[in-house]
């Protein structure tokens, strides 16, 4: 054999599988969303939000947690389907958002929140160009969960810290 000839090596790491990733799934304004785990701090109950004056529909306050202050957004009103009316299941999500290159720590009301499921990339399917009832730069993508379709979301630009702030 000569020396040019290249042996795959037992140590080398073998080509990446699919791997699912995990998602958090929940209602908002009767549809299904989800957003990937790794953006979701905690999910806790809906209490005590302090309105502050001068803020959009879609800002629906802030609150205290833990000692810090994290402005909350109303999703069903970002996405201008109207206010969440609030319920026994409504609940806020806390999420890391990034901003230039920096995390901004946003809390985003939702109607119920409902599992953590796995989906591969594969699975998920560009939305359609047309149809969609939010923002295009909103969704990732689309997939089927047990026969209903959820919409992945680009937390990122949903809760893009800049343009929340022009908006105020």
């Amino acid at each position: 054999m000569s020396a040019s000839a290249v042996q795959p090596s037992a140590f080398e790491p073998a080509l990446p599988v699919d791997e699912p990733l995990q998602y958090l799934t929940f209602l908002a304004a009767h549809e299904m969303f989800a957003v990937n785990t790794l953006s979701v701090r905690e999910i806790i109950e809906y209490n005590q939000v302090t309105a502050v004056p001068m803020m959009p529909v879609f800002m629906r306050g802030v609150i205290n947690l833990r000692g810090s202050v994290v402005p909350v957004v109303d999703l069903r009103a970002r996405f201008g389907k109207g206010t969440t009316v609030l319920g026994s299941r409504t609940c806020i999500v806390i999420l890391d958002a990034a901003s230039e290159g920096e995390a901004q720590v946003l809390g985003v009301v939702v109607d119920s929140v409902s599992e953590v499921i796995e989906i591969l990339d594969v699975d998920i399917k560009p939305a359609p160009a047309f149809g969609n009832r939010i923002r295009t730069d909103f969704i990732k993508g689309m997939t089927k969960v047990r026969g209903e379709f959820v919409t992945l979301l680009q937390i990122e630009q949903v809760l893009c810290v800049d343009e929340l702030a022009g908006q105020m």
